[in-house]
């Protein structure tokens, strides 16, 4: 039974952990830890940038999605980074070529994209099904030969158009956009949070509340067990990947349709690798990403504010790499620290003569 401690203490430990290997890094540098902090934490309130912290979050809550379903096979499909690239630019080549009725032009480049990215994730997943390849090494290799198919599919002579010195894809047509939600001053949130909270609804009723969540979750966690109640390993495998990949092709999805309407050679990299971090510090739940997506989006926009005190930006990133190292290690430490409890508890239990009950750690 899943404890409060388990749920809660790991990512404030973690979290604490960092703050305080940060605050010695910037003591070491001759900087104010408190002074950088409140620096950051008041960028929040300025101008666009809590309503850019929510774009870019609903970013990385997608692809951290993307790579929890993964994890949740003990599959780590470090191809979400190609996977949504491909994703991407294939949806847009096909949306700026399309002509139809608002709604149906974006359900269809939303569909196209999730194909494409379940499509670029294929491979791996039938190399790891029939041939025991580690889909850390296959995703890998294609999310170097991704650059070289974007480069092929954008350049002029194929669907690309030459606009000024940027190439990109043909401009998709308003009918295919996502509007935005309007927040004066404050900015515009992207329509596509709402997708994103769908998504991130639907991996948690299929987690929970479907057969299949059930036999995924058994699968990850013991696949021998799982072979033996009847659950096919390798269609599990195969279908994990292939739903790992889909989610990956919506990651780009909130920029193309709501800002940039296409897809070019100078557009944002790195979503893909991002999501693992987000994934790692949700635990795979899609609150926990959520909240990790919203801690990795602050993170990366108030950095910008600490060179106005004249300290390295690159500290943010020094608190994210710790956050995600320390939050590893505190999970861990709760978990064993559960474990030994829950023992000393049984042990108390038949001291007594009496069975442990479930609430007190006994067996069901």
């Amino acid at each position: 039974m899943r404890s409060w401690r388990t749920a809660v203490l790991p990512p404030l430990l973690a979290i604490a952990f960092a703050a305080v290997l940060s605050s010695v890094a910037l003591l070491i540098s001759g900087a104010d830890p408190l002074e950088a902090f409140g620096t950051m934490g008041a960028q929040l309130f300025k101008g666009t940038t809590a309503v850019d912290t929510v774009n870019l979050a609903t970013v990385y809550y997608l692809a951290g999605l993307a790579v929890a379903i993964g994890f949740q096979m003990n599959l780590f499909n470090i191809g979400v980074e190609g996977q949504y690239r491909f994703a991407a630019v294939v949806a847009a080549i096909v949306g700026g070529a399309l002509a139809l009725p608002p709604v149906l032009h974006t359900l269809a480049i939303l569909v196209v994209a999730v194909f494409s990215g379940a499509f670029y994730a294929l491979l791996p997943a039938i190399l790891k099904v029939t041939r025991g390849v580690s889909e850390v090494i296959t995703t890998i290799m294609l999310n170097s030969i991704v650059f070289g198919i974007v480069a092929f599919l954008i350049n002029p002579d194929q669907f690309g158009v030459l606009q000024g010195n940027n190439v990109s894809t043909k401009e998709i047509e308003p009918s295919g956009w996502i509007p935005g939600i309007p927040l004066g001053d404050a900015g515009t949130l992207f329509g596509a949070v709402l997708l994103a909270a769908a998504v991130g609804a639907a991996y948690w009723f299929m987690l929970n509340r479907t057969r299949f969540g059930f036999e995924l979750r058994a699968s990850g966690e013991s696949p021998t067990a799982a072979a033996a109640g009847g659950v096919s390993a390798k269609k599990m495998t195969m279908t994990a990947m292939l739903l790992s990949g889909a989610v990956a092709g919506l990651i780009a999805m909130p920029e193309l349709l709501g800002r940039d309407h296409v897809y070019a050679m100078t557009a944002t990299q790195g979503y893909g690798f991002t999501g693992i971090a987000v994934a790692l510090l949700g635990r795979n739940h899609p609150a926990g990403i959520a909240l990790g997506a919203l801690l990795w989006a602050f993170l990366d926009k108030s950095a910008v504010s600490l060179e106005q005190i004249q300290v390295p930006r690159e500290i943010a990133t020094i608190i994210q790499g710790t956050i995600v190292l320390s939050v590893v290690v505190a999970y861990e430490i709760v978990k064993r620290a559960d474990l030994a409890a829950e023992q000393r508890r049984v042990g108390r239990a038949s001291r007594n003569g009496r069975p442990a009950t479930v609430a007190e750690g006994g067996a069901v």
